[in-house]
């Protein structure tokens, strides 16, 4: 049979490997729920009209059709058409709609879900993975506070995957309304597009970002010079100094402008008070979509910032609205496949074993089989993952199997069954023994009472020296 060629851009993991993504899914959903997030899923598919609401193209949306009736499926209106979800914003404003008579506001969900992307697939890009998200949304009004909450929050969830190895990230911020005053005060009036410019100065540099401005905002040389120099300011609190100082250069001064640095200030002070050091200003951070509004956010690894922003986000207004009400919120969202795979790619966190096998129960023989069956079942009574010895091969042979596998310990039934130990005289009955293969110490264990070493009772990720 000729061998099967991967899907580009679809990734699938050995079980090793899915045990670190889930150990960073399992402490990521721990961390938002400690902060008063509320889970939920949404379904994998939406209207194209939907996804296409927010400025998306319909290049990068992966069209279903159902083969069965492909006929009518060309006969349907583009309004009808489904497609698979490329985010999870774009269904969560949906979802907050539907069920707004439902929620309590202000609404704080997390979720963690696989989505679908038509791009070219690269390092850290594909085109199935998977988002771990975190929204408060409000009705009709969002305190600005929830703006300083959420990248704490995200603060948080990064300082805690670093027991597994995961890097320190760095969560970078800025606020809209800094720029956009800033733009507004030095004359420049097609303020989305600056920003959009602004947004590529990583990709393409600051002379191409400057000879961007010109063309596509009409920007003079000044103007543009004045924008470069706002978005080389970076840092802690003294950064909003620095922001002052050059809009009085520039006398670029507007009531917009000092909003967004009282705001921008709030948070950096809070992160400050907290002792977080992993939050801090950076006046490029733009975010090119149209319905950011207030704060945004993108954060690197350190050590990996090749990689690009594997967490971003944003404060925004009206992302959700139904006409009559508006849910704005602030929201940010973890690229969890683009962090994981350069996690394992660089080697930097591994699994200490590949299965959740603890203990593996060795079969005496085949007839005898039963009594290792029911030693199992009283292990996994109290939580203990084990698996039976799939033949009566020798002991040698059984362990060697579990040493293959990286389950620790082996567990060797007496020849009795247990119906029979129950009738043997106490002095007369074989005990159990169970053996841990690393060190090779075996002792006397009994089924109803034994336990291994906490660390020994689920595989644990841990970080490669």
């Amino acid at each position: 049979m000729a061998r099967i060629a991967p899907l580009s851009g679809f990734p699938e993991q050995l079980p090793a490997d899915y045990l670190v993504e889930q150990a960073i899914v399992d402490s990521l959903r721990h961390t938002f729920e400690l902060h008063g997030f509320s889970g939920i899923e949404t379904r994998a598919v939406e209207p194209v009209s939907q996804l296409l609401s927010k400025g998306e193209t319909s290049k990068e949306i992966y069209l279903l059709s159902r083969l069965q009736d492909a006929a009518n499926e060309n006969r349907r209106e583009d309004k009808n058409q489904l497609g698979l979800h490329f985010d999870l914003t774009v269904p969560f404003a949906r979802y907050v709609i539907e069920n707004a008579g439902k929620l309590q506001f202000p609404f704080k969900r997390y979720q963690i879900q696989k989505v679908w992307r038509g791009e070219r697939p690269q390092d850290g890009r594909f085109r199935e993975f998977i988002q771990a998200d975190i929204d408060v949304v409000g009705q009709n009004s969002l305190p600005a506070h929830y703006e300083v909450e959420l990248p704490l929050v995200m603060a948080d969830a990064f300082r805690r995957l670093k027991e597994f190895g995961v890097p320190s990230v760095k969560i970078l911020v800025n606020n809209r309304k800094v720029s956009q005053g800033f733009y507004q005060g030095i004359g420049i009036s097609n303020v989305e597009e600056t920003l959009r410019c602004i947004d590529k100065l990583d990709k393409i540099g600051s002379d191409a970002v400057a000879e961007l401005l010109r063309a596509t905002t009409g920007a003079t040389a000044e103007q543009a010079q004045a924008c470069l120099e706002l978005a080389q300011i970076s840092g802690g609190s003294a950064a909003l100094d620095q922001v002052k100082a050059l809009a009085g250069k520039y006398g670029a001064h507007s009531e917009l402008l000092d909003t967004g640095l009282a705001e921008l200030g709030a948070l950096i002070i809070a992160a400050e008070a907290q002792g977080s050091d992993s939050i801090e200003v950076d006046l490029k951070i733009a975010r090119g979509l149209d319905y950011y509004t207030g704060a945004v956010y993108e954060s690197v690894l350190e050590g990996h910032e090749d990689l690009g922003s594997i967490c971003s986000g944003g404060r925004y207004d009206s992302l959700a609205t139904d006409g009559k009400t508006t849910y704005p919120g602030v929201g940010l969202s973890i690229g969890v496949s683009r962090l994981v795979s350069r996690l394992l790619n660089a080697g930097l966190m591994k699994a200490n074993r590949a299965v959740p096998t603890a203990v593996l129960v060795a079969v005496v023989a085949e007839e005898k089989r039963g009594e290792s069956d029911w030693v199992a079942a009283q292990l996994r009574e109290r939580g203990i993952a084990c698996e039976v010895a799939p033949s009566a091969a020798k002991f040698g042979k059984q362990i060697q199997f579990a040493e293959r596998r990286g389950i620790p310990f082996v567990w060797f039934p007496p020849e009795l069954g247990p119906v029979e130990l129950a009738s043997a005289e106490i002095n007369e009955s074989p005990q159990h023994q169970v053996k841990d293969i690393r060190s090779g110490e075996q002792v006397a264990a009994d089924p109803a009472t034994w336990l291994p070493p906490s660390q020994d009772a689920k595989p644990r990720i841990v970080p490669v020296n």
